[in-house]
């Protein structure tokens, strides 16, 4: 066995070790291209015949169940989230208060507030009036935005997690917006460490909007799925790009899920994402 298909192999088979080591999560992101080269690494190699076709089998497998997840209809739910890592430089903030004001949502959540498109927020306040914030770094914040009252905030500064508490028509419901840190080299496990039990404590519905930095079926977002007893919402789309490779990490979890679809960069190098999820069973 040569020294690349162990290395192939380790790779793909790390992919799924998230809960054993955060680099497990850092590889899922790669997990497709893994499969792909693997696949075909085993299917030309000098290996048995049936270890060579169960490898290849196993791979494919693999890439079915993630690109299934592009093809799968959610149906809509009755409240409506607009979720959007804005970039620190958007200087397109007109033009997104207008998309956001078309596509109407009852919550907004947002990451890289910073003193450049500040605006967004002063110009959506006729709409939103309801608004909070929180630092993630000095330069940089979380907000989110809310056409309902709010009753109740939560800030947890440093670690890009501010939440509200919303007094919709259906019920009260918490509505958060979080910005992840980046995976293992980096805090993304550490952060979620911390902030998992703030969530998984509260009392009434979670829904989280935010820019994950981490592709939905690591073990990192399947915990905090089941954490806060919350489904992705809508069909799996690429909403960023990274080297060239689009990688689908902004999301919105509510607890009964719901349909999604993609939006325009508009001055951000991430998609928005409009979601219109279950908060309460029907």
């Amino acid at each position: 066995m040569s020294i690349v298909s162990l290395a192939l192999g380790a790779a793909f088979f790390g992919s799924f070790a998230g809960a054993l080591h955060p680099s497990g999560d850092s590889l899922a992101v790669f997990r497709i291209p893994l499969a792909v080269v693997f696949a075909l690494w085993v299917i030309w190699s000098p290996w048995p015949a049936w270890a060579r076709w169960s490898v290849a089998v196993l791979c494919l497998a693999a890439m079915a169940q993630i690109v299934a997840q592009k093809y799968v209809s959610h149906p809509d739910g009755p409240v409506t989230i607009y979720q959007k890592n804005l970039l620190f430089q958007n200087d397109q903030v007109t033009a997104l208060a207008a998309e956001i004001r078309a596509a109407n949502p009852d919550i907004v959540t947002l990451q890289e507030l910073t003193s450049r498109n500040a605006p967004l927020v002063r110009e959506l306040r006729p709409d939103y009036p309801y608004q909070a914030s929180c630092a993630l770094v000095e330069w940089a914040r979380v907000a989110i935005l809310s056409r309902w009252p709010v009753e109740g905030e939560i800030c947890i500064e440093g670690q890009g997690l501010v939440g509200i508490q919303v007094l919709s028509p259906q019920g009260p419901f918490w509505a958060f917006s979080l910005h992840a840190f980046w995976p293992w080299p980096h805090g993304q496990s550490e952060q979620l460490d911390r902030l998992l039990p703030v969530l998984s404590e509260l009392d009434e519905p979670v829904v989280i909007g935010g820019d994950f930095n981490m592709v939905p079926w690591s073990h990192a977002l399947r915990q905090l799925a089941r954490s806060t007893n919350t489904a992705r919402a809508g069909k799996l789309f690429p909403t960023f790009k990274k080297l060239g490779a689009p990688l689908p990490i902004n999301h919105v979890y509510a607890p009964g899920g719901g349909d999604a679809i993609p939006r325009p960069l508009l001055g951000s190098d991430h998609n928005g994402v409009l979601a219109r999820v279950f908060v309460f069973a029907p």
